[in-house]
């Protein structure tokens, strides 16, 4: 993991005001102090089972990780556990026991209201799901989970459930197609349309989404309110995971962004938004599993952004398109001949103005072929309105959101986000998206769009894989 201080300053600089804790890491709760950020953390599983069969043992964990830091850290949710029923069946009889140990703990210290309590579920709860109108959940689980939303109805919280298209879409055998998973448009006659109720379904979340809201109808609970908990799309995978690329990412991500900030809801709930977090900040490289395991995140440990999300159609509201306050530089260890290349590129028919790397000027020194490259490739990327496929150069470069600049030598505001670079040629070579799959590290983070504010959040998550 970074360290706490950084992965907050990574957080202020994207402009995220909601982050998910998948514990309570006292680290990262001191330093969110005084942030304003709005802070959900975790019961992890493997302290479950005692919170359950012990009210001092629940009231004890509220003491030390959410009286102690509050109101400094603006925590807002405890989430209890994770996939509960599906991945730990030996602690789900005390789930119930769990959520309502915690939330007397918050009673008694008076922070009740400040702070909601569930548990996010996996959707594998939910049986029969299409169409969604003949969704219910399991019968075998029907003892717990008919408890469990009687507390969130009695304490106004909300059903939390983990959605993922992709693991629909792949386990489909091609029946899901790939735009529908992605929330690309559809013709009309594309449309899923559930024959029970006629409603259209122009995207797999959202059928996801009402299939839940149908489980609930089913047992007669109609006014409990879905948080999605985790959703996302990998950024690579192997031989068995050709959909898992950066272009699918970056188009799941950003379409569900978009989706979730004009309030278009579900055809089941229209107008209502669904507070959705995406999965996840930071890439896990010592993840098992897949390789698409260790590769949904949106940034690498050193705040390089793994692709670009493309959120200029969102609205004013969202800020933090990270294509903002990002720059272009040599990829360390890149061939120098390539790199000289490049830069003759750049300061030839890519008509960047190379006069500050003269002798004398500002961004002489160090005189290195790879600190002219950074300086080269930056203008051109800034001129050309911070586009991937401007910060390429035959794979020699890289987006980073550490400003480069060093002295008098200043890398911001080049030109400004016009999108133009008049008279200049076409970029050097194709410039292919290898440029922005960045190096892997060994955390975990999440992402998360519109809890209450209607601001694109992400969720950090502090476990160790």
């Amino acid at each position: 993991m970074p360290h706490p201080t950084q992965v907050v300053a990574l957080l202020k600089a994207q402009r995220i005001r909601h982050v998910r804790l998948y514990d309570a890491d006292r680290g990262m709760l001191l330093a969110l102090a005084n942030t304003g950020i709005q802070v959900a953390v975790s019961v992890p599983n493997e302290q479950l089972l005692g919170i359950g069969q012990s009210n001092a043992t629940a009231a004890n964990w509220v003491s030390q990780n959410i009286v102690a830091h509050y109101p400094a850290t603006n925590i807002t949710t405890i989430c209890v556990g994770s996939e509960v029923l599906s991945s730990l069946p030996n602690a789900a009889p005390v789930l119930v026991n769990a959520l309502q140990y915690i939330q007397s703990a918050l009673v008694a210290s008076n922070l009740d209201r400040q702070v909601k309590v569930s548990t996010p579920l996996s959707t594998s709860v939910i049986l029969d799901s299409f169409p969604p109108s003949q969704a219910f959940f399991n019968h075998s689980l029907k003892q717990i989970i008919v408890p469990m939303l009687k507390f969130l109805q009695s304490t106004n919280s909300y059903l939390m459930l983990n959605i993922y298209p992709y693991y629909d879409y792949m386990n489909s055998n091609g029946v899901i197609p790939l735009d529908y998973a992605l929330f690309e448009p559809l013709s009309v006659n594309k449309e899923v349309v559930d024959a029970n109720t006629l409603l259209h379904y122009t995207n797999l979340f959202d059928a996801m989404v009402d299939a839940a809201y149908f489980a609930m109808a089913d047992l007669n609970f109609t006014n409990i309110p879905i948080m999605v908990s985790e959703t996302g799309w990998p950024s690579k995978g192997d031989a068995k995971e050709p959909n898992a690329t950066t272009e699918n990412a970056d188009t799941y991500n950003s379409n569900l962004i978009k989706h979730v900030l004009n309030k278009t809801g579900t055809p089941k709930h229209p107008g209502i938004a669904v507070s959705t977090y995406i999965y996840e900040l930071y890439n896990e490289d010592m993840k098992p599993g897949p390789v698409s395991e260790k590769n949904w995140g949106l940034f690498d440990a050193y705040g390089k952004p793994v692709y670009i999300l493309h959120l200029t159609d969102s609205g004013s509201t969202l800020a933090n398109d990270t294509t903002n306050g990002t720059y272009c530089t040599a990829k360390d260890g890149a061939d120098k001949r390539m790199l000289q290349a490049a830069l003759d590129w750049a300061c030839g028919p890519g008509k960047v103005d190379c006069s500050p790397l003269l002798q004398g000027e500002p961004c002489y020194e160090p005189d290195t072929v790879a600190a002219h490259a950074t300086y080269a490739f930056n203008a051109y990327y800034q001129k050309m309105g911070r586009t991937p496929e401007s910060c390429d150069f035959n794979g020699v470069a890289e987006i980073t959101t550490t400003d480069p600049g060093h002295g008098n030598c200043t890398f911001s505001n080049l030109g400004g986000m016009n999108g133009t670079f008049p008279n200049a040629s076409a970029p050097m070579s194709a410039m292919s998206s290898s440029s922005r799959v960045c190096t892997l590290n060994h955390s975990s983070l999440v992402l998360m769009v519109g809890l209450l504010s209607l601001t694109m959040v992400f969720l950090q998550a502090a476990r160790y894989l």
